[in-house]
């Protein structure tokens, strides 16, 4: 399966009590389809007393299977706390965006859409060179009109 696959086929499970474990959440969502992998973040923080981090991706082996789970699952009460469970979004690339560690400009992406051309900056250079003359003035004629509403008869 792609990664693009799988990431249609993976729901977000989040708001999760700290009791949860992944056999509670295989239990819980095995109704909807089969389940090919669950992924429950374990908590890196040095002082973190949580065993996760209070989300899962729950990912089924078919992707149809994820819109049944999420109606069904979006808002119910587990380990009493209520759950949000919604489609799982692919992460980023941590080579592209602002988060990345090379800049912006030096990324093939931005370069695509942000090049200019030499036509276009001629072109731009001509326009700016005959903006030099007055326009005209858009006020122009309206002196007598000194008098704001109708005029009087």
């Amino acid at each position: 399966m792609t990664d693009s696959a799988r990431w249609k086929a993976t729901i977000y499970v989040g708001g999760l009590a700290p009791g949860v474990t992944t056999s509670n959440l295989h239990d819980a969502f095995i109704p909807f389809g089969e389940i090919a992998d669950i992924t429950l973040p374990k908590n890196d923080a040095p002082n973190a007393t949580e065993p996760h981090r209070g989300f899962a991706y729950v990912e089924y082996e078919d992707a149809e299977d994820t819109r049944e789970a999420i109606d069904n699952m979006d808002q119910a009460e587990f380990f009493g706390r209520v759950i949000k469970v919604s489609a799982a979004k692919a992460p980023k690339s941590a080579d592209e965006g602002l988060g990345s560690k090379t800049a912006v400009w030096e990324q093939e992406g931005w370069l695509a859409e942000n090049a200019v051309s030499e036509e276009d900056r001629t072109a731009a250079a001509a326009s700016k060179a005959g903006v030099d003359e007055r326009p005209d003035d858009p006020m122009q004629g309206l002196e007598e009109l000194d008098v704001a509403g109708p005029k009087p008869e």
